[in-house]
């Protein structure tokens, strides 16, 4: 049987109709990547990095897989280009987001991912949702755990439960 792994992961989207595009993602990732074992609310937050965009919608999942990190992510990717993401420049506005936070106590260096997801703890968008469904999962590297990592966050971005 192969190994199972628990995941963190992260949408976003701030183009069309933002609540379906979550849900549409969170569908094809259970179709087609494992379970969804826990979903955070959805929360409004302002776009990070570009400011001269719509604001976004959030939601965090945790997902059991029986997929290998990399093919994890091939998955991911074909998900968001299914949903007709364009990837044009970076932290432009977008249908789908779909970002890899924490793979178990995995730390992954490749050329192509990068877990813990780099920006993690740098992001109130990502923290709070986060935060709300796996508040004691401890960052492999840094040693601190979710609900730690959100306290001592220096983001200002204001992030707001949404439905």
């Amino acid at each position: 049987m192969a190994e199972m792994y628990k995941v963190a992961l992260l949408l976003g989207t701030n183009i069309g109709e933002r609540e379906e595009n979550l849900k549409k993602a969170a569908e094809l990732i259970a179709e087609k990547a494992g379970s969804i074992i826990q979903e955070s609310k959805i929360y409004a937050t302002a776009p990070w990095g570009k400011q001269d965009q719509p604001q976004y919608l959030n939601q965090a999942l945790l997902l059991q897989t029986w997929l290998e990190p990399e093919a994890l992510l091939y998955i991911l990717l074909e998900i968001e280009q299914e949903m007709g993401r364009v990837r044009e420049e970076k932290w432009s506005a977008r249908i789908i987001d779909i970002d890899i936070l924490l793979m178990e106590d995995k730390v992954i260096a490749s050329e192509t991912l990068t877990v813990p997801h780099p920006h993690l703890q740098h992001r109130n968008f990502t923290l709070y949702p986060l935060n709300e469904i796996a508040p004691d999962w401890e960052h492999p590297t840094l040693k601190k755990t979710v609900n730690e990592l959100l306290k001592e966050s220096a983001d200002s971005g204001e992030v707001i439960i949404h439905t």
